[in-house]
Protein backbone atom coordinates (compact mmCIF):
# COMPACT_ATOMS: atom_id res chain seq x y z
CA UNK A 1 0.00 0.00 0.00
CA UNK A 2 2.52 2.19 1.06
CA UNK A 3 4.85 1.77 -2.39
CA UNK A 4 1.76 2.89 -4.27
CA UNK A 5 0.58 5.61 -2.24
CA UNK A 6 4.66 6.86 -3.43
CA UNK A 7 3.28 6.35 -7.19
CA UNK A 8 0.64 7.79 -7.07
CA UNK A 9 2.14 11.04 -6.16
CA UNK A 10 4.59 10.63 -8.46
CA UNK A 11 2.35 10.46 -10.72
CA UNK A 12 0.45 13.83 -9.78
CA UNK A 13 3.68 15.57 -9.32
CA UNK A 14 4.50 18.41 -11.63
CA UNK A 15 7.90 18.09 -13.52
CA UNK A 16 9.33 21.66 -14.64
CA UNK A 17 12.03 21.29 -17.08
CA UNK A 18 15.08 23.98 -16.90
CA UNK A 19 17.64 24.14 -20.17
CA UNK A 20 18.91 27.39 -19.91
CA UNK A 21 20.81 28.84 -17.00
CA UNK A 22 18.50 31.02 -14.18
CA UNK A 23 19.51 31.72 -10.70
CA UNK A 24 19.28 29.83 -7.84
CA UNK A 25 16.58 31.66 -6.24
CA UNK A 26 14.00 30.52 -8.60
CA UNK A 27 15.20 27.07 -9.06
CA UNK A 28 14.58 26.80 -4.68
CA UNK A 29 10.92 28.27 -5.27
CA UNK A 30 10.11 25.94 -8.45
CA UNK A 31 11.34 23.02 -5.89
CA UNK A 32 9.03 24.07 -3.38
CA UNK A 33 6.15 23.06 -5.78
CA UNK A 34 7.19 21.05 -8.80
CA UNK A 35 10.12 18.17 -9.28
CA UNK A 36 12.95 20.54 -11.08
CA UNK A 37 15.38 18.91 -13.77
CA UNK A 38 18.05 20.95 -15.22
CA UNK A 39 19.37 20.24 -18.64
CA UNK A 40 21.63 23.07 -20.38
CA UNK A 41 23.21 21.46 -22.93
CA UNK A 42 20.30 19.28 -24.38
CA UNK A 43 20.47 18.94 -27.88
CA UNK A 44 17.02 19.82 -29.96
CA UNK A 45 16.47 15.98 -30.88
CA UNK A 46 17.18 15.40 -27.49
CA UNK A 47 14.38 17.85 -25.99
CA UNK A 48 12.07 16.91 -28.45
CA UNK A 49 12.44 13.50 -27.36
CA UNK A 50 11.93 14.32 -23.60
CA UNK A 51 9.44 17.39 -23.35
CA UNK A 52 6.44 15.45 -23.35
CA UNK A 53 7.52 14.14 -20.25
CA UNK A 54 7.22 17.93 -18.24
CA UNK A 55 4.13 19.89 -17.52
CA UNK A 56 6.37 22.89 -17.81
CA UNK A 57 9.27 24.78 -19.81
CA UNK A 58 11.43 27.34 -18.62
CA UNK A 59 14.41 29.23 -21.15
CA UNK A 60 16.22 31.82 -21.82
CA UNK A 61 17.32 33.18 -25.14
CA UNK A 62 19.61 30.49 -25.51
CA UNK A 63 17.09 27.50 -26.33
CA UNK A 64 14.84 27.12 -29.39
CA UNK A 65 11.43 26.19 -28.56
CA UNK A 66 9.99 25.30 -32.03
CA UNK A 67 7.32 24.13 -33.61
CA UNK A 68 8.21 20.52 -33.65
CA UNK A 69 9.48 20.82 -29.72
CA UNK A 70 5.89 22.60 -28.90
CA UNK A 71 3.92 19.41 -31.07
CA UNK A 72 5.80 17.02 -28.97
CA UNK A 73 5.01 18.38 -25.70
CA UNK A 74 1.57 18.87 -26.70
CA UNK A 75 1.14 15.71 -26.61
CA UNK A 76 2.25 14.60 -23.86
CA UNK A 77 2.21 16.60 -20.39
CA UNK A 78 3.00 20.24 -21.82
CA UNK A 79 1.77 23.02 -20.24
CA UNK A 80 3.15 26.26 -20.08
CA UNK A 81 6.20 27.66 -21.30
CA UNK A 82 8.77 30.11 -19.34
CA UNK A 83 11.07 32.53 -20.55
CA UNK A 84 13.12 34.25 -17.58
CA UNK A 85 13.28 37.40 -19.76
CA UNK A 86 11.01 40.06 -21.88
CA UNK A 87 11.81 38.68 -25.36
CA UNK A 88 10.04 35.60 -26.57
CA UNK A 89 11.52 35.53 -30.09
CA UNK A 90 13.30 32.01 -29.44
CA UNK A 91 9.43 30.34 -28.78
CA UNK A 92 7.02 29.62 -31.60
CA UNK A 93 4.08 31.51 -29.57
CA UNK A 94 1.23 30.75 -32.62
CA UNK A 95 1.55 27.17 -32.31
CA UNK A 96 2.28 27.21 -28.35
CA UNK A 97 -1.41 28.96 -28.38
CA UNK A 98 -3.00 26.65 -31.46
CA UNK A 99 -2.08 23.63 -28.94
CA UNK A 100 -3.31 25.50 -25.78
CA UNK A 101 0.27 25.93 -23.96
CA UNK A 102 0.84 28.96 -22.22
CA UNK A 103 4.04 30.98 -22.68
CA UNK A 104 4.73 33.50 -19.97
CA UNK A 105 8.12 35.66 -19.41
CA UNK A 106 9.10 38.01 -17.07
CA UNK A 107 8.95 41.69 -19.00
CA UNK A 108 10.49 43.80 -16.32
CA UNK A 109 12.49 42.23 -14.58
CA UNK A 110 15.84 43.12 -16.79
CA UNK A 111 14.19 46.56 -17.40
CA UNK A 112 16.53 48.72 -15.15
CA UNK A 113 19.41 46.53 -16.02
CA UNK A 114 18.15 46.93 -19.87
CA UNK A 115 18.08 50.85 -19.51
CA UNK A 116 21.48 50.98 -17.46
CA UNK A 117 23.52 49.09 -20.33
CA UNK A 118 22.42 51.35 -22.85
CA UNK A 119 23.14 54.30 -20.94
CA UNK A 120 26.71 52.59 -20.93
CA UNK A 121 26.74 51.98 -24.57
CA UNK A 122 25.61 55.76 -25.29
CA UNK A 123 28.54 57.04 -22.91
CA UNK A 124 31.25 54.31 -24.03
CA UNK A 125 30.01 55.52 -27.90
CA UNK A 126 30.48 59.55 -26.76
CA UNK A 127 33.90 59.42 -25.00
CA UNK A 128 35.38 56.31 -26.44
CA UNK A 129 35.87 54.74 -23.83
CA UNK A 130 36.82 51.17 -24.74
CA UNK A 131 39.23 52.33 -27.90
CA UNK A 132 41.32 54.59 -25.06
CA UNK A 133 40.96 51.13 -22.70
CA UNK A 134 42.84 48.94 -24.98
CA UNK A 135 44.78 51.59 -26.64
CA UNK A 136 46.46 52.47 -22.95
CA UNK A 137 46.74 49.19 -22.32
CA UNK A 138 48.74 48.59 -25.17
CA UNK A 139 51.23 51.05 -23.36
CA UNK A 140 49.95 53.99 -25.87
CA UNK A 141 48.99 57.84 -24.71
CA UNK A 142 47.03 58.98 -27.31
CA UNK A 143 44.19 61.44 -25.84
CA UNK A 144 44.18 63.35 -28.98
CA UNK A 145 42.77 60.19 -31.06
CA UNK A 146 40.23 59.72 -28.36
CA UNK A 147 38.31 62.77 -28.48
CA UNK A 148 34.94 62.68 -27.63
CA UNK A 149 31.64 64.44 -27.20
CA UNK A 150 29.24 65.23 -24.91
CA UNK A 151 25.40 64.18 -24.76
CA UNK A 152 24.37 67.17 -22.85
CA UNK A 153 22.38 69.18 -25.35
CA UNK A 154 22.18 66.34 -27.75
CA UNK A 155 18.87 64.72 -29.49
CA UNK A 156 18.41 61.68 -27.72
CA UNK A 157 15.62 59.65 -30.52
CA UNK A 158 14.11 56.02 -29.09
CA UNK A 159 12.20 54.12 -31.12
CA UNK A 160 10.18 52.39 -28.74
CA UNK A 161 8.23 53.72 -25.60
CA UNK A 162 8.01 50.81 -23.62
CA UNK A 163 9.36 49.36 -20.33
CA UNK A 164 12.98 49.85 -20.99
CA UNK A 165 12.51 52.65 -23.50
CA UNK A 166 11.16 54.56 -21.01
CA UNK A 167 13.92 53.67 -18.22
CA UNK A 168 16.04 55.14 -20.77
CA UNK A 169 14.18 58.51 -21.75
CA UNK A 170 13.96 59.27 -18.06
CA UNK A 171 17.74 58.61 -17.90
CA UNK A 172 18.52 60.64 -21.35
CA UNK A 173 16.55 63.72 -19.65
CA UNK A 174 18.79 63.34 -16.57
CA UNK A 175 21.94 63.94 -18.75
CA UNK A 176 20.14 66.90 -20.23
CA UNK A 177 19.60 65.53 -23.55
CA UNK A 178 16.36 66.53 -25.42
CA UNK A 179 14.53 63.15 -25.89
CA UNK A 180 12.02 62.20 -28.82
CA UNK A 181 10.53 59.13 -29.73
CA UNK A 182 8.16 57.11 -31.94
CA UNK A 183 5.62 54.28 -30.40
CA UNK A 184 2.68 53.50 -31.94
CA UNK A 185 1.05 52.34 -29.47
CA UNK A 186 1.59 55.36 -26.63
CA UNK A 187 -1.09 57.91 -26.23
CA UNK A 188 0.14 61.43 -26.27
CA UNK A 189 -0.86 61.95 -22.42
CA UNK A 190 1.70 59.35 -21.86
CA UNK A 191 4.24 60.55 -23.67
CA UNK A 192 4.02 64.23 -21.87
CA UNK A 193 4.02 62.61 -18.60
CA UNK A 194 7.73 61.22 -19.33
CA UNK A 195 8.43 65.12 -20.81
CA UNK A 196 9.07 63.42 -24.44
CA UNK A 197 8.29 64.64 -27.42
CA UNK A 198 5.90 62.11 -28.98
CA UNK A 199 6.97 62.35 -33.17
CA UNK A 200 6.42 60.30 -36.23
CA UNK A 201 9.20 57.26 -37.29
CA UNK A 202 10.89 59.81 -40.23
CA UNK A 203 10.77 62.68 -37.84
CA UNK A 204 12.50 60.48 -34.98
CA UNK A 205 14.96 59.52 -37.30
CA UNK A 206 15.99 62.69 -38.87
CA UNK A 207 15.95 64.61 -35.71
CA UNK A 208 18.35 62.52 -33.45
CA UNK A 209 21.87 62.49 -33.14
CA UNK A 210 21.39 59.37 -30.57
CA UNK A 211 19.05 56.48 -32.06
CA UNK A 212 18.63 54.04 -29.88
CA UNK A 213 16.09 50.76 -30.31
CA UNK A 214 13.85 49.01 -28.27
CA UNK A 215 10.81 47.56 -29.93
CA UNK A 216 10.35 43.58 -29.45
CA UNK A 217 11.40 41.66 -33.02
CA UNK A 218 8.30 40.55 -34.74
CA UNK A 219 7.64 40.54 -38.41
CA UNK A 220 6.66 44.15 -38.35
CA UNK A 221 9.89 45.00 -36.55
CA UNK A 222 12.38 42.79 -39.08
CA UNK A 223 15.13 45.24 -40.29
CA UNK A 224 13.17 47.87 -39.37
CA UNK A 225 16.46 50.42 -39.46
CA UNK A 226 17.76 49.66 -42.55
CA UNK A 227 18.87 51.65 -46.18
CA UNK A 228 16.31 53.78 -46.46
CA UNK A 229 16.06 54.60 -42.66
CA UNK A 230 19.87 55.34 -42.80
CA UNK A 231 19.36 58.09 -45.67
CA UNK A 232 16.83 59.93 -43.14
CA UNK A 233 19.33 60.38 -40.52
CA UNK A 234 21.69 62.99 -39.84
CA UNK A 235 25.17 62.99 -41.03
CA UNK A 236 27.25 61.62 -38.14
CA UNK A 237 24.19 60.07 -35.86
CA UNK A 238 25.13 57.07 -32.87
CA UNK A 239 22.97 54.34 -33.09
CA UNK A 240 22.69 51.73 -30.32
CA UNK A 241 20.83 48.65 -29.76
CA UNK A 242 20.41 46.71 -26.93
CA UNK A 243 16.96 45.32 -27.76
CA UNK A 244 17.07 42.56 -30.23
CA UNK A 245 19.42 41.22 -33.23
CA UNK A 246 17.15 41.03 -36.64
CA UNK A 247 15.56 45.05 -35.65
CA UNK A 248 18.36 46.54 -37.44
CA UNK A 249 20.09 45.66 -41.12
CA UNK A 250 23.41 44.40 -40.10
CA UNK A 251 24.78 44.82 -43.27
CA UNK A 252 22.98 48.55 -44.21
CA UNK A 253 24.65 49.76 -40.88
CA UNK A 254 28.02 48.31 -41.89
CA UNK A 255 27.52 51.05 -45.09
CA UNK A 256 26.42 53.43 -43.10
CA UNK A 257 29.09 53.15 -41.31
CA UNK A 258 31.64 53.02 -43.73
CA UNK A 259 30.01 56.16 -45.95
CA UNK A 260 30.00 57.99 -42.75
CA UNK A 261 26.49 58.26 -42.00
CA UNK A 262 26.93 56.84 -39.36
CA UNK A 263 29.53 57.79 -37.01
CA UNK A 264 29.66 55.12 -34.60
CA UNK A 265 27.14 52.15 -33.45
CA UNK A 266 26.95 50.26 -30.46
CA UNK A 267 25.61 46.85 -30.43
CA UNK A 268 24.47 44.35 -27.38
CA UNK A 269 22.31 42.04 -29.52
CA UNK A 270 22.96 40.19 -33.08
CA UNK A 271 21.12 38.52 -35.82
CA UNK A 272 22.83 35.63 -35.51
CA UNK A 273 24.33 34.80 -31.75
CA UNK A 274 27.37 34.23 -31.58
CA UNK A 275 28.31 36.77 -34.71
CA UNK A 276 31.15 34.94 -35.21
CA UNK A 277 30.84 35.86 -39.24
CA UNK A 278 29.45 39.59 -38.79
CA UNK A 279 32.08 42.26 -40.68
CA UNK A 280 30.71 44.74 -38.11
CA UNK A 281 33.44 43.11 -35.60
CA UNK A 282 36.06 44.57 -37.57
CA UNK A 283 35.09 48.10 -37.79
CA UNK A 284 36.82 50.52 -34.83
CA UNK A 285 33.39 52.52 -34.83
CA UNK A 286 31.64 49.47 -33.61
CA UNK A 287 31.30 48.94 -29.79
CA UNK A 288 30.30 45.57 -28.92
CA UNK A 289 28.80 43.39 -25.82
CA UNK A 290 27.76 40.06 -25.75
CA UNK A 291 23.67 40.37 -24.94
CA UNK A 292 24.47 41.48 -21.76
CA UNK A 293 21.29 43.70 -21.27
CA UNK A 294 20.16 41.56 -18.94
CA UNK A 295 23.30 40.29 -17.11
CA UNK A 296 22.96 41.80 -13.96
CA UNK A 297 23.03 40.26 -10.59
CA UNK A 298 19.85 42.01 -9.74
CA UNK A 299 18.17 41.16 -13.41
CA UNK A 300 18.51 37.35 -13.19
CA UNK A 301 17.30 36.80 -9.60
CA UNK A 302 14.59 39.08 -10.35
CA UNK A 303 13.86 37.21 -13.79
CA UNK A 304 14.58 33.57 -12.05
CA UNK A 305 11.91 34.49 -9.22
CA UNK A 306 9.23 36.06 -11.49
CA UNK A 307 9.23 33.05 -14.06
CA UNK A 308 9.22 30.82 -11.14
CA UNK A 309 6.48 32.28 -10.01
CA UNK A 310 4.61 32.79 -13.09
CA UNK A 311 4.98 28.65 -14.08
CA UNK A 312 4.06 28.00 -10.82
CA UNK A 313 0.20 29.95 -10.89
CA UNK A 314 -0.16 28.21 -14.25
CA UNK A 315 0.35 25.02 -13.22
CA UNK A 316 -2.16 26.11 -10.50
CA UNK A 317 -4.50 26.48 -13.76
CA UNK A 318 -4.63 30.48 -12.07
CA UNK A 319 -4.89 33.79 -14.20
CA UNK A 320 -0.91 34.63 -14.37
CA UNK A 321 0.28 38.32 -14.79
CA UNK A 322 2.62 38.10 -17.68
CA UNK A 323 0.76 35.22 -20.13
CA UNK A 324 1.94 36.60 -23.40
CA UNK A 325 -0.87 34.24 -25.16
CA UNK A 326 -3.18 35.61 -23.08
CA UNK A 327 -5.22 38.32 -21.96
CA UNK A 328 -3.02 41.01 -19.57
CA UNK A 329 -4.82 42.37 -16.71
CA UNK A 330 -2.65 45.16 -14.45
CA UNK A 331 -1.68 43.98 -11.56
CA UNK A 332 -3.29 45.95 -9.10
CA UNK A 333 -6.78 44.88 -10.94
CA UNK A 334 -6.35 41.12 -10.77
CA UNK A 335 -7.24 41.15 -6.96
CA UNK A 336 -10.38 42.86 -7.65
CA UNK A 337 -11.07 40.64 -10.75
CA UNK A 338 -10.51 37.69 -9.32
CA UNK A 339 -13.82 36.47 -8.13
CA UNK A 340 -15.82 37.50 -10.78
CA UNK A 341 -14.05 34.89 -12.55
CA UNK A 342 -14.63 32.13 -10.14
CA UNK A 343 -18.36 33.66 -10.99
CA UNK A 344 -17.56 33.23 -15.13
CA UNK A 345 -15.91 29.61 -14.47
CA UNK A 346 -19.50 28.24 -12.34
CA UNK A 347 -22.14 30.68 -15.09
CA UNK A 348 -20.26 28.47 -18.10
CA UNK A 349 -20.08 25.29 -16.60
CA UNK A 350 -23.96 25.55 -15.29
CA UNK A 351 -25.06 26.89 -18.81
CA UNK A 352 -23.25 24.01 -20.26
CA UNK A 353 -24.67 21.72 -18.43
CA UNK A 354 -28.13 22.84 -19.08
CA UNK A 355 -27.86 21.90 -22.73
CA UNK A 356 -27.66 18.50 -24.58
CA UNK A 357 -23.93 17.29 -25.49
CA UNK A 358 -25.81 16.79 -29.01
CA UNK A 359 -26.33 20.24 -29.38
CA UNK A 360 -24.25 22.52 -31.62
CA UNK A 361 -22.80 26.21 -30.19
CA UNK A 362 -23.22 28.35 -32.83
CA UNK A 363 -22.92 31.92 -30.61
CA UNK A 364 -21.93 32.39 -27.41
CA UNK A 365 -23.47 35.85 -25.84
CA UNK A 366 -22.04 37.49 -22.75
CA UNK A 367 -23.70 40.97 -21.15
CA UNK A 368 -21.96 42.69 -18.68
CA UNK A 369 -24.43 45.05 -17.35
CA UNK A 370 -24.05 47.73 -14.08
CA UNK A 371 -20.81 48.83 -12.54
CA UNK A 372 -19.18 46.02 -14.62
CA UNK A 373 -20.70 47.15 -17.56
CA UNK A 374 -18.84 50.70 -17.43
CA UNK A 375 -16.12 51.97 -19.09
CA UNK A 376 -13.67 52.35 -16.02
CA UNK A 377 -11.64 49.91 -14.04
CA UNK A 378 -12.94 46.02 -14.29
CA UNK A 379 -15.27 47.14 -17.01
CA UNK A 380 -12.12 47.97 -19.14
CA UNK A 381 -11.03 44.49 -18.33
CA UNK A 382 -13.63 42.22 -19.08
CA UNK A 383 -12.11 40.01 -21.74
CA UNK A 384 -10.31 37.77 -19.48
CA UNK A 385 -13.82 37.17 -17.93
CA UNK A 386 -15.52 36.02 -21.24
CA UNK A 387 -12.72 33.80 -21.79
CA UNK A 388 -13.26 32.39 -18.64
CA UNK A 389 -16.85 31.64 -19.30
CA UNK A 390 -16.29 30.16 -22.83
CA UNK A 391 -13.14 28.11 -21.34
CA UNK A 392 -15.42 26.55 -18.61
CA UNK A 393 -18.09 25.81 -20.73
CA UNK A 394 -15.77 24.56 -23.81
CA UNK A 395 -14.51 22.02 -21.39
CA UNK A 396 -17.52 20.45 -20.52
CA UNK A 397 -17.45 19.20 -24.03
CA UNK A 398 -14.23 18.93 -25.42
CA UNK A 399 -10.68 18.51 -23.69
CA UNK A 400 -7.33 20.78 -23.81
CA UNK A 401 -9.71 23.83 -23.49
CA UNK A 402 -7.83 26.59 -21.25
CA UNK A 403 -7.59 30.36 -20.67
CA UNK A 404 -4.91 30.30 -23.67
CA UNK A 405 -6.75 28.79 -26.42
CA UNK A 406 -10.38 28.93 -25.24
CA UNK A 407 -10.80 31.81 -28.27
CA UNK A 408 -9.02 29.78 -31.16
CA UNK A 409 -10.65 26.64 -30.49
CA UNK A 410 -14.32 28.68 -30.38
CA UNK A 411 -13.46 29.90 -33.87
CA UNK A 412 -12.45 26.30 -34.91
CA UNK A 413 -16.00 25.86 -33.72
CA UNK A 414 -17.45 28.30 -35.84
CA UNK A 415 -18.74 29.63 -32.68
CA UNK A 416 -19.55 33.55 -32.74
CA UNK A 417 -18.30 35.09 -29.54
CA UNK A 418 -19.78 38.81 -28.78
CA UNK A 419 -19.79 40.46 -25.39
CA UNK A 420 -22.44 43.64 -24.67
CA UNK A 421 -22.17 46.58 -21.94
CA UNK A 422 -24.21 48.68 -20.35
CA UNK A 423 -24.14 50.63 -17.12
CA UNK A 424 -28.59 50.28 -16.31
CA UNK A 425 -29.40 47.30 -14.55
CA UNK A 426 -32.11 46.41 -11.86
CA UNK A 427 -31.07 44.65 -8.58
CA UNK A 428 -27.95 44.67 -8.51
CA UNK A 429 -24.29 46.50 -8.42
CA UNK A 430 -23.33 44.21 -11.42
CA UNK A 431 -25.29 41.09 -13.50
CA UNK A 432 -22.89 38.62 -15.68
CA UNK A 433 -25.66 36.85 -18.36
CA UNK A 434 -24.38 34.36 -20.70
CA UNK A 435 -26.55 33.87 -23.74
CA UNK A 436 -25.57 29.93 -25.58
CA UNK A 437 -27.66 30.21 -28.98
CA UNK A 438 -27.49 26.25 -29.77
CA UNK A 439 -28.87 24.31 -33.13
CA UNK A 440 -30.07 20.24 -32.89
CA UNK A 441 -31.07 19.70 -36.14
CA UNK A 442 -32.80 21.84 -37.94
CA UNK A 443 -34.34 22.85 -34.06
CA UNK A 444 -32.39 26.22 -32.50
CA UNK A 445 -32.87 27.07 -28.96
CA UNK A 446 -31.31 29.32 -26.76
CA UNK A 447 -30.45 29.41 -22.19
CA UNK A 448 -29.50 32.05 -20.51
CA UNK A 449 -27.97 32.24 -17.15
CA UNK A 450 -26.80 35.13 -14.74
CA UNK A 451 -24.92 36.02 -12.30
CA UNK A 452 -23.66 38.49 -9.45
CA UNK A 453 -21.47 39.23 -6.51
CA UNK A 454 -22.81 39.25 -2.93
CA UNK A 455 -20.55 41.44 -1.45
CA UNK A 456 -16.57 40.80 -2.43
CA UNK A 457 -16.41 37.40 -2.72
CA UNK A 458 -20.00 35.43 -2.81
CA UNK A 459 -21.25 34.31 -6.62
CA UNK A 460 -25.11 33.49 -6.90
CA UNK A 461 -26.96 32.58 -10.01
CA UNK A 462 -29.69 35.14 -9.86
CA UNK A 463 -31.03 33.85 -13.13
CA UNK A 464 -31.75 30.69 -15.10
CA UNK A 465 -33.99 31.55 -18.31
CA UNK A 466 -35.12 34.57 -17.60
CA UNK A 467 -36.50 33.65 -13.92
CA UNK A 468 -35.24 34.88 -11.01
CA UNK A 469 -33.56 32.47 -8.63
CA UNK A 470 -30.79 33.11 -5.84
CA UNK A 471 -28.88 30.10 -5.42
CA UNK A 472 -24.93 29.19 -4.84
CA UNK A 473 -23.19 27.38 -7.32
CA UNK A 474 -21.63 24.69 -5.63
CA UNK A 475 -21.58 21.21 -5.66
CA UNK A 476 -24.36 19.10 -6.88
CA UNK A 477 -28.04 20.97 -8.40
CA UNK A 478 -30.74 19.66 -10.02
CA UNK A 479 -32.43 22.06 -12.27
CA UNK A 480 -36.63 21.24 -12.60
CA UNK A 481 -38.61 23.00 -15.33
CA UNK A 482 -41.96 22.91 -14.74
CA UNK A 483 -45.11 24.21 -14.78
CA UNK A 484 -46.51 26.41 -11.72
CA UNK A 485 -48.83 23.79 -10.66
CA UNK A 486 -49.43 22.55 -6.74
CA UNK A 487 -48.21 18.97 -5.91
CA UNK A 488 -44.67 19.34 -7.92
CA UNK A 489 -42.26 20.48 -4.96
CA UNK A 490 -43.09 18.25 -2.60
CA UNK A 491 -43.15 15.10 -4.17
CA UNK A 492 -39.91 15.61 -5.97
CA UNK A 493 -38.48 16.35 -2.10
CA UNK A 494 -39.76 13.54 -1.57
CA UNK A 495 -38.62 11.50 -3.58
CA UNK A 496 -35.26 12.79 -3.11
CA UNK A 497 -35.49 12.24 1.05
CA UNK A 498 -36.74 8.59 -0.15
CA UNK A 499 -33.43 8.28 -2.10
CA UNK A 500 -31.43 9.66 1.45
CA UNK A 501 -30.17 12.41 -0.78
CA UNK A 502 -30.18 15.63 1.58
CA UNK A 503 -31.53 18.95 0.20
CA UNK A 504 -29.31 21.82 1.45
CA UNK A 505 -30.75 24.84 -0.03
CA UNK A 506 -33.86 25.44 -2.49
CA UNK A 507 -35.17 28.42 -4.68
CA UNK A 508 -38.21 29.05 -6.91
CA UNK A 509 -38.42 31.67 -10.01
CA UNK A 510 -41.84 32.30 -11.87
CA UNK A 511 -43.36 35.21 -14.16
CA UNK A 512 -46.96 34.37 -13.30
CA UNK A 513 -48.78 31.99 -11.06
CA UNK A 514 -49.60 28.97 -13.50
CA UNK A 515 -47.11 29.68 -15.86
CA UNK A 516 -43.80 28.02 -16.50
CA UNK A 517 -41.00 27.88 -13.39
CA UNK A 518 -37.15 27.08 -12.64
CA UNK A 519 -36.86 25.05 -9.22
CA UNK A 520 -33.19 24.56 -8.13
CA UNK A 521 -32.12 22.48 -5.82
CA UNK A 522 -28.56 22.14 -4.00
CA UNK A 523 -28.53 18.35 -3.08
CA UNK A 524 -25.31 17.39 -0.94
CA UNK A 525 -24.91 13.81 -3.07
CA UNK A 526 -25.23 12.67 -6.62
CA UNK A 527 -28.20 12.16 -8.22
CA UNK A 528 -28.43 8.57 -9.71
CA UNK A 529 -30.13 8.10 -13.08
CA UNK A 530 -33.59 6.41 -12.09
CA UNK A 531 -34.04 9.04 -9.09
CA UNK A 532 -34.12 11.54 -11.58
CA UNK A 533 -36.38 9.50 -14.42
CA UNK A 534 -38.54 8.97 -10.97
CA UNK A 535 -38.77 13.18 -10.73
CA UNK A 536 -39.33 12.93 -14.29
CA UNK A 537 -42.68 11.38 -13.52
CA UNK A 538 -43.84 13.95 -11.33
CA UNK A 539 -46.64 15.45 -12.89
CA UNK A 540 -46.10 18.93 -14.49
CA UNK A 541 -42.15 18.51 -14.92
CA UNK A 542 -40.87 18.59 -18.18
CA UNK A 543 -37.73 19.39 -17.80
CA UNK A 544 -34.90 18.34 -15.62
CA UNK A 545 -31.18 18.52 -15.15
CA UNK A 546 -28.64 17.53 -12.99
CA UNK A 547 -25.12 20.08 -11.98
CA UNK A 548 -21.86 19.52 -10.92
CA UNK A 549 -20.54 23.03 -9.89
Amino acid sequence: MKAKANEEKTETTNRVLVTDHISEEGIKKLKEFAEVDIELELSREDLKERIAGYDALIVRSGTKVTQEIIEAGSIGRLKVIGRAGVGVDNIDVETATEKGIMVVNAPEANTISAAEHTIAMLFSLSRKIPAANLSLKSRKWERKKHMGVEVNGKVLGIIGLGRVGSEVAKRGKGLGMRVVAYDPFISLESARELGIALLSFTEVLSAADYISLHTPLTKDTHHLIGKKEFELMKDGVRVINCARGGILDEDALKDAIKSGKVAEAALDVFEHEPPDESELLELEEVIVTPHLGASTEEAQKAAAMVISEEVIEALKNKPVRNAVNMIYVEEELMDAIKPYLVLAEKLGRLCAQLIPKSSRLEQFDVSYEGEIGMATHIGKNTRLITVAMLKSYLSWFTNGVNYVNADVIAKNFGIKVTESKTEDVENFSSLISITASTRIEDEAKKRTVAGTLFGKNDPRIVKIDGFRVDASPSGYMLICSFFDKPRVIGPVCMILGDRGINIAGMQVGREEVGGEAVMVLNVDSPVDEDTIEDIKEVKNIFDIKLVKL
